[in-house]
């Protein structure tokens, strides 16, 4: 979770005038009119799991402070594609949306009471580092608590703040592993895959994470007082996998990989076409598998003395798959795609991000947002997500500079003097 590397030393050029800060610039009028609004988030997290939590409040009107160490910042800021800005990945610029860059030394006393008299003015703060480390910062609940009674507090880390496993390092890959889902990914009796490239867990995390500071912002509002949001990564991932517990519990059933099908339903898995693309068909019911059959234009499949009944397929389920491998590989992926929608069978491409970009649903739905960001000119990122009919959330600005708010922050809402704000960027505590 956290990072020691450092960037090197800023020369002290950046020490010298601070520029006018004018509070009526700084106003999102916009912003007003978003359910979080009126909500402070500092974002002290490194990477994607917790983070991802305040990119969904930002998007929906939340002020998200990112707190970065003065010289390293944070580690995603050189994690993924490189752009020409040195201080900003793609990743970091698509996940650190909607936030102003703070610079703070936690590791020095100095630094440790800013940021206690910052979080006296917020209303959430979001961590991920290893449990123990706050503490050992002089930030355990106790210091915030006493200074901000309401905090509500998440805290996201491999494994949680409780257990035997509690001080071991924890990223989404290996909660995919310890959360059961990776045992599932990949062909029988072959090597467990990791489930996409992309950090599920860290996503669900962050996502369980947001929904457990909306619960913790409501019992606020009833007593006033704040609480600990607790979440390892692990646990976002086990809790996606449906009955696997209750089947293991009560039957002693351990589910295996099964590529891309599934053991309840047949056929249900991704299939390639004549033009060398794929497909997935998801047929689940008796009646999807007859409108298969009519696509197919063989409707004898799904007779009762043949494949129409589940039970049957179950049983001969690798005939059934070589029967829909070879009809959907004597077509185009239109063809096929045609014929299945005009039958109201389940279906849908296997999607490249190639072809993203370029499908129509993609494109009505506003899926994809398209940034302008000095520099680099358009970048594309996935949009908000969900979309509210009221009060939609929006993307105000991608990852930010290193630093680009901490002279506001000291200044306007610290209240510090210009010359003790030269002096703790001389002394490298902001």
């Amino acid at each position: 979770m956290a990072d020691e590397n450092h960037q090197k030393e800023p020369d002290d050029t950046t020490l010298s005038e601070e520029p006018a800060f004018n509070p009526a610039a700084n106003v999102d009028p916009e912003a007003a009119k978003l359910p979080m609004s009126g909500v402070r988030v500092i974002d002290l997290g490194t990477f994607l799991a917790g983070p991802y939590a305040a990119s969904i409040l930002g998007e929906f009107g939340a002020e998200v402070f990112k707190v970065e160490h003065p010289i390293a910042g944070d580690p995603m800021r050189r994690f993924g594609t490189a752009t020409k800005r040195h201080d900003a990945t793609l990743a970091w610029l698509s996940e650190a949306r909607n936030r102003k860059s703070v610079t703070i030394d936690l590791r020095q006393k100095e630094g440790v009471q800013l940021f206690l008299r910052l979080i006296e003015k917020s209303d959430v703060l979001i961590e991920n580092f290893r449990p123990g480390i706050m503490e050992e910062w002089g930030l355990s609940w106790q210091e915030l608590s006493a200074a901000n009674p309401g905090l509500v507090y998440l805290r996201v880390s491999g494994y949680g703040q409780t257990g035997p496993y509690r001080r071991r390092s924890g990223f989404a890959h290996i909660a995919h592993a310890f959360g059961g889902l990776s045992y599932l990914a990949g062909f029988p009796g072959e090597t467990p895959v990791v489930p996409g490239t992309a950090p599920l867990g860290d996503y669900m995390s962050s996502i369980y994470g947001a929904i457990g500071i909306l619960l913790a912002l409501r019992h606020r509002e009833k007593t006033g007082r704040g609480q600990i949001v607790d979440i390892g990564i692990y646990e976002a991932v086990f809790r996606q996998l449906d009955e696997i517990a209750a089947s293991y519990g009560l039957f002693g059933k351990v589910r295996e990989r099964e590529g891309a099908g599934s053991f309840v339903a047949v056929p249900h898995g991704h299939f390639r076409t004549k033009d060398d693309k794929w497909i997935a068909i998801a047929c689940t019911t008796d009646k999807m598998f007859e409108r298969l059959a009519e696509a197919m234009e063989q409707p004898e499949l799904a007779s009762s003395s043949l494949y129409g009944p589940q039970r049957q397929r179950l049983a001969a389920r690798d005939e059934v798959n070589r029967l829909v491998i070879e009809w959907v590989g004597s077509l185009s992926r239109t063809e096929v795609m045609e014929r299945c929608l005009d039958c109201e069978v389940p279906v849908g491409k296997v999607n490249s991000i190639a072809d993203i970009f370029e499908d129509e649903h993609f494109q009505a739905r506003g899926n994809l947002a398209r940034i302008h960001e000095d520099g680099l000119g358009e970048v594309v990122v996935p949009n908000v997500v969900p979309t509210l009919s009221a009060t939609p959330g929006r993307i105000t600005n991608l990852g930010p500079a290193l630093g680009n708010a901490t002279y506001e922050v000291m200044r306007e809402l610290l209240g510090l003097a210009a010359d003790d704000i030269k002096r703790l960027r001389q002394r490298k505590i902001i």
